[in-house]
């Protein structure tokens, strides 16, 4: 592994997998016979009393299908094919913390859907940092990423990158399911 890989106190991080959450995609979506709309549809149709409240746009089949080339997805994203998949993300990553293993994420209905808490998720990274003794210009380091991704999850709207929610999540030693919540958002 590269010697600027992000660190923990027992070695590297194991990367969230894109590849593989879209090989687990395709292989249901081939299993089912469906097309990538279709499993956009059944994806979004997991939260559809919550969808006809809202009348918000559905997941589009270009998110599912272009993450590799991406090499990412936001990780608010994430949690709708995690969700169709029944998996945790720590299942896409090749040797995760020991304490993150077997954790799922909360179960839901079709009148809400799984959204991450970034606030909770930032909390404790800066809670983390602090007793750590690291700037933000270190953590971000460590971590792979730039200052700002991190400082930001306070603010953020929308998400960030699964693969940085989930580094994150690492380094603490903590599963997915302590960040993201039922909503009916």
């Amino acid at each position: 592994m590269p010697t600027n890989a992000p660190q923990t106190e027992t070695g590297p991080l194991r990367e969230f997998d894109i590849d593989a959450l879209f090989a687990a995609l395709d292989g249901r979506r081939r299993a089912e016979g469906l097309s990538w709309a279709g499993v956009a549809d059944e994806i979004w149709q997991l939260s559809s009393d919550l969808n006809d409240k809202r009348h918000d746009h559905p997941i589009a089949p270009a998110t599912l299908t272009g993450m590799t080339k991406r090499g990412n997805t936001s990780c608010q994203h994430a949690l709708f094919m995690l969700r169709w998949l029944g998996a945790a993300p720590e299942d896409f990553i090749d040797s995760p913390h020991p304490a993150t293993v077997d954790v799922a994420l909360p179960k839901t209905d079709s009148a809400h859907r799984l959204r991450w808490s970034l606030v909770a998720l930032h909390t404790a990274l800066d809670k983390s940092r602090i007793e750590r003794g690291e700037t933000w210009q270190q953590s971000a380091r460590r971590l792979s990423c730039t200052p700002s991704q991190l400082t930001g999850l306070r603010t953020a709207k929308f998400g960030t990158g699964m693969r940085l929610a989930m580094r994150i999540t690492q380094s603490l030693g903590r599963p997915a399911a302590d960040f993201v919540y039922v909503s009916t958002w």
